[in-house]
């Protein structure tokens, strides 16, 4: 009997390992069809669970309420696996280099619990080469076993996008990668059970873990793009939104719209690939251009915030300023790479204190990273300025009337809205005397 057809038929267990965005859906999943240990050394986290919160809004309390996931904090629990799955962050240094200390933890504490015969898959964002050079000889180390003879590895590069409903991790297609053929086919067996899409099998791990990064990097050129033009567009006094209007109308156009560029993906993979290829003498000069325009978003937004402030007649020391939307994407409580804070700490060097709210985030979750405190929106009024910075459900339904609430007294012509998501109707803003910019 194969190790897959041992998972398929619940004779063996698989293990999940780190249960954020990616591994508590992969997990669940999985669960339907097999069994599964879910582990997290977060015991938070796992004590949510537990009790049927999701605290990721990926699935839900109800589904997490019904799952058979076997939720533990306990690492020896690993022990009764022999299918894992490391699905935990890979973010970068203040230096923008990679930061592969999670993924190495997470090695150092599966190598201690690894069982003899097992396969490990890794789905975290690396660059081409972690698995095998980095990963695998911690594992060695730590569990004394030999890769290739007492357990095999593989790799697999998560595509969940936090908060879409529609491309959901069942109906994205899965790439898969082994270290041998067999190792290949009992992991596309594996992850077949739950992949309605199909798998698509790669020619090696290197193959796998470049493409996630490269899938990224495309998306990220590609709103350097529009950013770019955005910039200059604003200079020549052309509104960025009616060109993306009048480009989409032809078949080919991409759909790119400008915007900050953040959260876990989008905004740390090209740094894995620039700095690999750094490594090895080459330089970048297309994707590292893209990171630098969409890392000098924030600051282009907060230019024009304190430029309408000015346009307002108001004092820009001490001004007003309120946030709706914290998280990095709309509908979703993700605030991992939050680039709203960036623009925050931007207005503070001109005595700004900006005023921070969005119910989708969690409040504590959003402190120990940021180091700011959420406010509730009935607390917010006397407004100078507000920025729609994301564009969750519930700001895209509120109409002008609603959002003129929190400016209080003042007249129409010292308002100002500032909408990044281009959420609300400009000619109708404008009628009414606001003063409004929009990226």
């Amino acid at each position: 009997m194969s190790l897959f057809e041992a998972i398929r038929d619940k004779k063996e267990k698989l293990a999940v390992i780190g249960l954020g965005y990616v591994g508590m859906p992969l997990a669940v999943a999985f669960a339907k069809k097999t069994a599964v240990i879910g582990f997290d050394l977060n015991s938070e986290k796992i004590r949510k669970y537990k009790e049927g919160k999701d605290p990721t809004a990926e699935v839900g309390d109800r589904v997490i309420s019904e799952t058979t996931v076997d939720f533990t904090d306990d690492p020896s629990r690993l022990r009764e696996a022999v299918f894992y799955i490391v699905a935990v962050p890979t973010p970068v240094n203040q230096d923008k280099t990679p930061d592969l200390s999670p993924v190495e933890s997470a090695s150092r504490l599966l190598g201690q619990n690894l069982t003899r015969g097992s396969i490990v898959v890794y789905e975290s964002t690396v660059y081409p080469g972690v698995t095998e050079d980095v990963c695998v000889p911690i594992l060695e180390k730590e569990s004394g076993l030999k890769c290739g003879t007492d357990f095999k590895v593989g790799y697999s590069p998560e595509r969940i996008n936090p908060g879409d409903k529609l491309h959901r991790l069942e109906n994205i297609k899965k790439v898969v990668s082994g270290m041998d053929e067999d190792t290949l086919e009992d992991i596309a067996g594996v992850y077949g059970l739950i992949i309605e899409a199909g798998v698509h099998r790669a020619g090696s791990i290197k193959v796998a873990e470049a493409a996630k990064v490269v899938e990224n990097s495309q998306r990220d050129i590609n709103i350097a793009f529009i950013n770019e033009l955005a910039m200059a567009f604003d200079r020549m006094g052309i509104d960025t939104k009616e060109v993306i209007d009048a480009m989409d109308t032809k078949w080919n156009a991409l759909g790119f719209k400008p915007g900050l560029v953040g959260g876990h993906c989008i905004g740390v993979d090209p740094y894995y690939f620039i700095y690999e290829a750094e490594k090895l003498g080459y330089h970048s000069r297309l994707i590292t251009a893209g990171r630098q325009i969409n890392d000098d978003m924030p600051a282009f937004v907060g230019e024009n915030i304190i430029k309408q402030l000015v346009l307002s007649g108001k004092s820009v020391k001490n001004s007003r300023v309120v946030f709706f939307g914290v998280t990095f994407k709309e509908n979703c409580p993700d605030v991992r790479n939050s680039k709203i804070i960036d623009i925050v700490r931007y207005l503070e060097a001109y005595g700004i204190n900006p005023v921070l709210s969005d119910k989708w985030a969690d409040r504590t979750e959003f402190y120990a990273n940021y180091g700011y405190e959420l406010t509730d929106e009935g607390a917010v009024r006397d407004a100078d300025c507000i920025v729609i910075s994301v564009a969750h459900k519930e700001y895209r339904e509120r109409g002008l009337k609603e959002w003129a609430a929190f400016f209080g007294q003042s007249p129409n012509s010292e308002r100002v809205i500032i909408d990044i998501k281009s959420v609300l109707e400009k000619d109708e803003i404008l009628a009414q005397g606001y003063l409004y910019w929009r990226l």
